[in-house]
């Protein structure tokens, strides 16, 4: 930053703010913010470069979606905390995100905004069981979740309010998530699910499996 701080504490209300930061850094039970308040002139923690691919997906979406209205989006994009992102991932973490199972996996272990699906990196996507997928399933995966970009890409400049009504939705982009989801229900269990009952038994199923097991660990990640 060289001088830049400096010259920006001559000005009284940026000198005030970085003291106001600087103390309140400073009495944090963190070792790492406490050592923040060094430079109270920058942000704290910096969770991106800019240079990054991300797979976004908000952290609240309305009850009425059939599908978590997850999206792509190209380097430079810097992500708020309205939103979750998997940053440079495999597009088939996608495939996950867009498919009814996970939609009715998140809408049963995480919490709710008045009745809207709430998000949760934690409770919802670090516990979602995935069977061991092979190269082959991937790669359809990748292609079921280019098949939905192009999809909304061929209604610009529609939103994804507008895309996702259920009322409203293309039809081929419920085509391309049909498809997403036969793929992927497929690598579950051969088949398509009969209903969100059935897609919830499978997924406590494993997911008893994947937390009783020996190589069980804490916290459950993806890679």
């Amino acid at each position: 930053m060289g001088l830049e701080p400096n010259y920006a504490a001559q000005v009284a209300d940026f000198s005030k703010r970085f003291a106001s930061v600087a103390k309140a850094r400073s009495l944090s039970p963190k070792d790492g913010t406490k050592q923040g308040a060094a430079w109270p002139h920058r942000f704290e923690e910096v969770k991106q470069t800019g240079t990054e691919t991300c797979i976004i997906v908000p952290k609240v979406s309305s009850e009425t979606r059939q599908y978590l209205p997850v999206g792509l989006l190209p380097p430079g994009s810097i992500i708020t905390d309205l939103a979750f992102a998997l940053y440079d991932a495999p597009l088939w973490n996608m495939a996950l995100i867009a498919s009814r199972l996970h939609l009715v996996w998140i809408g049963t272990v995480c919490g709710k905004l008045k009745t809207d699906y709430r998000y949760s990196n934690t409770l919802g996507w670090n516990t979602f069981p995935v069977p061991t997928l092979t190269e082959k399933n991937k790669a359809d995966l990748t292609a079921c979740a280019e098949d939905i970009l192009l999809a909304r890409e061929a209604h610009f400049p529609a939103t994804i309010a507008d895309l996702y009504d259920p009322e409203k939705m293309p039809e081929n982009l419920r085509a391309a998530h049909d498809r997403n989801d036969e793929v992927l229900e497929r690598i579950y269990i051969g088949r398509r699910f009969k209903n969100d009952t059935e897609r919830l038994e499978k997924l406590f199923d494993m997911y008893t499996k994947m937390t009783t097991s020996p190589s069980a660990r804490g916290k459950l990640a993806k890679s």
